[in-house]
């Protein structure tokens, strides 16, 4: 098939790049000219696990292509994927103008039948604006389809290839059929590709996202619910996440869920339902939650070095000053640069604000934090480099190489061995053996 892609950030990059995979002739456009000249280079510019091995072998084989040219796009394609940003407005609703824009360049460009296909996250009722601002442009046959993503940033590659479920939004029988035939080598074991409506597909995208955030809320909830009572989060965790219709996937404490979905969709559901007259409680709560959780780790390292009893003077301001914190984890989560509504940098400026001086290592997002913090902070390429001369650990984002690490040579490193666990990665009992002072989120 014949197929462009509006858009390369990180869900059109790896949409174009998957579909390119599967066999059909895709060409990625965007109105960065950096960016596409970077592509074209063959550097790929996020940080996805295979993305660029893809790339580079879709484009050698002339199945994948990038450029800034939107007739191109547009002219020489069936189906057109729009996958530009939502970015959320002055009260959390997501701006539409990027796509509405998009929509209106391919009504321009338009030169027989088109299937448009809202990739891009977008609230219910968005399909029937981009219907008009394309027909306000062509006078061809075309038609809008929603398709929203479900990518988990880390492990996208194996979420587009093999997906639990594909969710297409149409109401139209021939685009129906085109995209489930553009979909079909993706679920040859078993069909889930799943036909609905326009606007339930629309929903279904933020219903999950609310969903998998409520999850992380609770359970942090929970968490200092334990931590007030002397019970211990882990064995909770344990004893819900066994029932089946619980499961353990998302019931994680630590210092709150970031990136560029659950903070920035449950706030758009929230005010999707004001606009229909819903008080969303249970999203409010979510939200609420979270935003207190990423304050909790910097206010357990406050309260560790500054002791219980309040501060008086100039050193309650700045409780942290002459103390060092070395920061293990950026990115919001393991596997990706991406920093948008990490808690880190909650989490970093709380301890500037304080006072502190920070040491952070990332393996992957330390160019991203360089953007937010500048030179207000220590950029360290060594995990252990950063804990010489700190007086305590702060484990914000759980990558794998931090999982064990050589406790004996960073009690060396460290000035004091504190260890505050924003992840609950280690084992409390091994590390006070260790002679470490450890705090989790929730544990005892």
């Amino acid at each position: 098939m014949k197929i462009s892609v509006i858009g390369t950030g990180y869900v059109g990059l790896v949409t174009g790049t998957c579909l390119a995979e599967s066999g059909n002739d895709v060409i990625c456009m965007d109105i960065d000219a950096g960016k596409i000249e970077m592509l074209k280079s063959g550097a790929v510019p996020i940080y996805e696990p295979g993305l660029e091995e893809l790339i580079k072998r879709n484009v050698a084989h002339g199945r994948l292509g990038f450029t800034t040219d939107m007739s191109r796009a547009v002219k020489e394609s069936t189906l057109i994927f729009i996958a530009v940003g939502t970015p959320p407005g002055d009260d959390g609703s997501a701006d539409l103008k990027h796509v509405l824009g998009v929509a209106r360049e391919i009504g321009k460009y338009m030169n027989g039948y088109k299937v448009v296909i809202n990739k891009s996250t977008v609230p219910v009722g968005t399909a029937e604006k981009v219907k008009e601002a394309v027909a306000a442009k062509t006078k061809s046959r075309f038609d809008v389809v929603s398709n929203p993503e479900f990518l988990k940033e880390g492990a996208a590659i194996d979420d587009f290839m093999k997906p639990d479920r594909v969710v297409i939004g149409a109401d139209s029988p021939k685009a129906v059929e085109l995209m489930e035939s553009l979909y079909a080598p993706f679920v040859r074991k078993v069909d889930r590709i799943l036909f609905m409506d326009i606007k339930s597909a629309e929903m279904t995208k933020y219903a999950s996202n609310a969903m998998l955030a409520t999850k992380i809320s609770f359970i942090n909830e929970m968490a200092l619910i334990c931590a007030g009572l002397g019970a211990d989060i882990d064995s909770v965790r344990k004893g819900m996440g066994f029932d089946r219709r619980i499961g353990f996937e998302f019931l994680f404490p630590g210092v709150g869920y970031g990136g560029s979905c659950f903070p920035k969709d449950v706030k758009a559901l929230a005010q999707t339902a004001k606009a229909c007259c819903v008080d969303a409680k249970v999203l409010q709560s979510v939200e609420a939650v979270n935003e207190r959780q990423k304050m909790l780790l910097a206010a357990m390292i406050i309260r560790h070095f500054s002791g219980t009893a309040a501060r008086k003077g100039a050193s309650a301001k700045k409780p942290l000053a002459g103390k060092t914190i070395a920061v293990w984890g950026l990115s919001f989560k393991p596997r990706t640069d991406d920093m948008r509504e990490a808690p880190s940098v909650v989490i970093i400026n709380s301890l500037l604000r304080a006072g502190a001086a920070v040491k952070a290592h990332d393996p992957v997002a330390m160019g991203e934090a360089r953007k937010i913090f500048k030179d207000r902070i220590q950029y360290v390429q060594d995990d252990y480099e950063a804990l010489r001369g700190a007086d305590a650990l702060a484990v914000v984002t759980e990558w794998s190489e931090f999982r064990t690490p050589d406790f004996k040579k960073m009690k060396r490193l460290l000035k004091k061995p504190v260890i505050f666990d924003g992840r609950n990665i280690y084992n409390q009992e091994e590390l006070r053996k260790h002679g470490f002072t450890y705090y989790g989120i929730g544990r005892r």
